[in-house]
């Protein structure tokens, strides 16, 4: 065991983790996988789009992370008259002062949700873009920061796209995991018409965790020990990604970044303080697919994610992964 591992500050970050874990198994009945990229995208920093049909646990997932790690929780219907100082907020005139006041919007917590995202004109899409890279939101050339921790969880159904705007590469490339939470097994369902209310917000959790907790697990990622070989894998699978004629544009360089810090996270969640090629190669669908595209389109936005995660399975077949 390194001396990392021994070190207080990561049998702290394993105890947390553990406590978050167990306390979303509470209401994410039989989602382990889902509960694990979730903390993945979290100790990384990140932000999480989840495409996935309505009903199935979007929203109570990301008010599960809320409860538990303590945050502020705050919910966006994203919808086609919705401007951009309904999310950013807007600065009003205070007729006692004589002065504008900044009115926060809905952004500013923690834990954002921005229900169906592709339903908001790209004017308000946009109003994002700042607050999801540099944590602040700028109103009439003021910068207020949001806080920490920050996560946007933004949602889209995956099927019903009429009245939508799609996202833009450079929305899509604030993400830095696109995930699906599909439907519940067989008993875990049983277990969720058995006791389950139909609203997320009567999920009943404790805080396990506080925000002090998750940021000291962002503080821990950037060192989790990544070796020169695993670097080189994961810039041989973004130059294939760039050499491969069935997509439009191979990965960015802030697409390889990605990969790399989630890889590190994922090694912590895991337990681990350095990185095994496992880490990468369990990432890139969830890192990639929404960040790449086809150079044909289909016209079927289900289709062409499916095609998208066959073409990256097949670059990874060819990798071989560092021994």
């Amino acid at each position: 065991m390194s001396e990392f591992l021994q070190s207080d500050r990561m049998a702290d970050a394993k105890a947390a983790l553990d406590r978050l874990r167990a306390n979303m198994r509470l209401a994410i009945l039989g989602k382990d996988d889902v509960i694990e990229q979730l903390l993945v995208c979290l100790a990384a920093g990140g932000h999480l789009l989840i495409e996935d049909l309505p009903g199935v646990g979007k929203t109570t997932l990301a008010y599960a992370l809320a409860r538990s790690t303590d945050c502020s929780f705050s919910r966006i219907q994203f919808t086609s008259d919705l401007l951009p100082s309904d999310v950013t907020g807007v600065a009003i005139y205070d007729e006692s002062t004589k002065e504008f006041v900044f009115k926060r919007g809905p952004v500013f917590a923690n834990i954002v949700l921005a229900d169906e995202i592709n339903r908001a004109p790209p004017k308000t899409q946009s109003a994002l873009l700042e607050v999801m890279d540099r944590a602040k939101v700028t109103v009439d050339g003021n910068a207020h920061a949001v806080g920490v921790p920050f996560m946007v969880f933004a949602t889209q159904n995956p099927v019903d796209y009429e009245g939508t705007f799609p996202l833009p590469e450079s929305q899509m490339d604030r993400f830095l995991m696109r995930m699906r939470m599909g439907y519940p097994q067989h008993e875990d369902e049983i277990e969720i018409l058995r006791t389950s209310r139909s609203g997320y917000d009567s999920i009943q959790l404790n805080p396990v965790a506080s925000r002090a907790d998750v940021a000291e697990l962002q503080s821990l990622v950037p060192q989790v020990f990544i070796e020169e070989s695993i670097l080189e894998f994961i810039f041989r699978i973004v130059a294939a990604t760039r050499t491969e004629s069935e997509f439009k544009a191979g990965a960015s360089v802030r697409g390889g970044l990605a990969l790399r810090t989630a890889a590190q996270a994922r090694a912590l969640v895991n337990g681990r303080d350095f990185v095994l090629p496992d880490d990468v190669t369990e990432l890139v669908p969830l890192v990639f697919s929404h960040r790449l595209s086809l150079a044909r389109q289909t016209g079927d936005s289900l289709e062409e994610r499916r095609a998208v995660s066959a073409h990256l399975k097949r670059i990874l077949m060819a990798l071989p992964p560092p021994m």
